[in-house]
């Protein structure tokens, strides 16, 4: 490899409409770290270019500014193309002319690469045919909705296929930028940028994303918005009465709603979902029975058990166990698939390989 300061990484930054903040900082930050001694920020070892379709600022979700931004360079300019998506909306009209940009460095040969709903701009190039996509959990259910012939992978941070790598957003970001200054530059540089990132290390593309997943496609408004409510509180036992208040209802009306939907009630529905984080938290973590029923919104070790063991025909400890180091290469994610299904008031819960 040539001298990195001679020939340094350079990336091309694809900044969409109402980008999120977070992946982006994440990934241009590691390559700040790297690309200089200490924090002086030069850009001797890595070069980064920030594009928008006419080069006007980029706005975030936040509604921060990105400023100075360049319109799109020829995408040979670059090892590495980083489109970042934002909120997904749609009605949004399409960036027709970042689309046909994404296209166009495919066709150079540069590798693309997709961060958070940025893999959504490069299924739309059509960019994506016969790849492994990697998106967050979060999204994974807009995707597969609106792309039904792209199989979407939700159990990792991120996937390098070649010259396409995608990567579900948010820290993950700054794992894979990570990955590619080692890549580039060499392993000591990519542990500077995260030490001084506060990341103990780097994490592999495979590690396990950091929470089981709820794909909602349920049609229903008043259990749809309960269900979202329910995952964003998975460690507290929320009452049927406080969950009926945030979502805007009575507690007749939910349950009778969730029984006619799902087939059990809202509070059944909330502690088994619960319960599979803690299975996830036993293969995926080190944390101890105690933490993990804490986390999981149990009041007692001894109650998390209980029904830990009537759900799944083990104790907790069994399972660690047997969990053998939490292999991911091993262990299922655990995906809890929900879907109305009128007139059966059944929900069906399957594991994704």
């Amino acid at each position: 490899m040539s001298d990195p300061v001679s020939r340094p990484l350079s990336v091309g930054f694809v900044l969409l409409r109402r980008f999120t903040m977070l992946p982006f900082a994440a990934f241009v930050d590691c390559l700040r770290l790297a690309a200089d001694e200490g924090d002086r920020s030069r850009q001797l070892r890595c070069h980064w270019v920030f594009m928008t379709s006419a080069g006007q600022d980029a706005m975030s979700s936040c509604g921060a500014a990105v400023t100075p931004c360049t319109a799109f360079r020829d995408p040979r300019e670059f090892d590495y193309i980083v489109t970042i998506g934002g909120v997904q909306d749609e009605h949004d009209e399409l960036d027709d002319t970042a689309i046909a940009y994404l296209r166009r460095a495919a066709q150079a040969g540069v590798p693309l690469v997709g961060v958070c709903t940025g893999v959504f701009a490069l299924i739309q190039a059509g960019v994506m045919g016969g790849r492994r996509c990697c998106v967050s959990w979060y999204h994974h259910g807009d995707l597969t909705r609106r792309f039904p012939d792209i199989e979407p992978v939700a159990d990792r941070l991120f996937i390098d296929d070649g010259n396409r790598l995608t990567c579900a957003g948010g820290t993950a970001a700054a794992d894979l930028a990570a990955y590619l200054v080692e890549r580039h530059l060499g392993k000591a540089w990519a542990m500077k940028s995260l030490h001084i990132m506060l990341f103990d290390e780097a994490r592999p593309g495979e590690h396990p994303q950091p929470q089981p997943v709820v794909f909602d496609k349920v049609e229903d408004r008043v259990v749809r918005r309960a269900i979202a409510i329910i995952e964003q509180h998975l460690g507290e036992a929320m009452t049927v009465d406080e969950l009926a208040h945030r979502v805007g209802t009575s507690r007749r009306n939910i349950e009778r709603r969730f029984r006619e939907v799902l087939g059990v009630g809202p509070q059944k529905f909330a502690r088994d979902l619960r319960l599979r984080y803690g299975l996830w938290l036993l293969h995926y973590t080190a944390k101890s029975v105690t933490e993990i029923g804490e986390r999981c919104g149990f009041s007692d070790t001894a109650h998390f058990s209980r029904h830990f063991r009537e759900a799944f025909g083990a104790t907790p400890s069994t399972v660690r166990k047997t969990a053998s180091g939490r292999d991911t290469a091993r262990v299922d994610p655990f995906f809890l698939h929900i879907e109305s299904r009128p007139g059966e008031g059944q929900a069906e819960g399957k594991k994704r390989r």
